[in-house]
């Protein structure tokens, strides 16, 4: 059984999650982003947290990672594509005026189609790049559960207006990559609340099915 579990952080109130396999207790935590005492407070006692995963490198998503890093000495991943993200850390953190961003140094980077073994669970990463070059998303496929970042959001999706963004590459990553999942997958977002994959596929103003013509609908 797949256990997730959230709070929201930070400046920007990003969702940072810890996911976890109740039978055996092995835990992950994916975008710790901030606050690390309260993201770290979502484990049970002996649950032992062996893995963070970097959807993308944005500070909001990455800020904290170096310090739950250290906190839990789990292997920490990011896809290649973002690792000037982190490099310019420092740099994100003076655009918003804020101070003492650590910058993380991954174990190693993820790559599209990567298996990750929770406990007794598989995740499969999924590269989706739009919102940022190096953006992915985790598909736990026998529990239908999806952490898309800020790839999408519950009638939304991702900016593509920073550096390495690119709307018509989101657009691709979400109608060819992460609807033909299923409808019924639950899908878990960087920011605001979770959602369907069916409800986005159907009426997400940006990537969603296109409306009906005509007088009647």
């Amino acid at each position: 059984m797949l256990v997730v579990r959230s709070v929201v952080v930070g400046p920007f109130a990003m969702n940072a999650y810890l996911a976890a396999c109740g039978e055996t207790g092995e835990a992950m935590l994916i975008d710790p982003g901030a606050e690390i005492p309260r993201v770290l407070a979502l484990a049970e006692p002996g649950w032992r947290i062996g893995r963070i995963l970097l959807t993308h490198g944005h500070i909001d998503h990455v800020a904290g990672a170096a310090e739950a890093q250290r906190a839990t000495g789990a292997t920490l991943t990011i896809h290649q594509a973002d690792q000037a993200w982190l490099a310019g850390l420092p740099r994100q953190a003076a655009m918003f005026g804020l101070e003492g961003a650590e910058v993380p140094r991954p174990d190693r980077h993820h790559a599209d189609g990567e298996q990750v073994t929770l406990g007794n669970l598989t995740a499969t990463v999924l590269h989706t790049p739009g919102h940022s070059a190096g953006s992915c998303c985790l598909w736990f496929a026998g529990e239908d559960v999806l952490f898309t970042g800020d790839t999408l959001f519950a009638g939304s999706v991702g900016r593509t207006d920073l550096p390495g963004g690119d709307f018509e590459a989101l657009a691709t990553s979400i109608r060819e990559k992460l609807f033909p999942l299923g409808d019924g997958v639950t899908f878990h977002p960087g920011h605001g609340p979770s959602g369907s994959l069916g409800e986005e596929r159907r009426g997400n103003p940006f990537v969603g099915e296109a409306p009906r013509r005509g007088r009647y609908v």
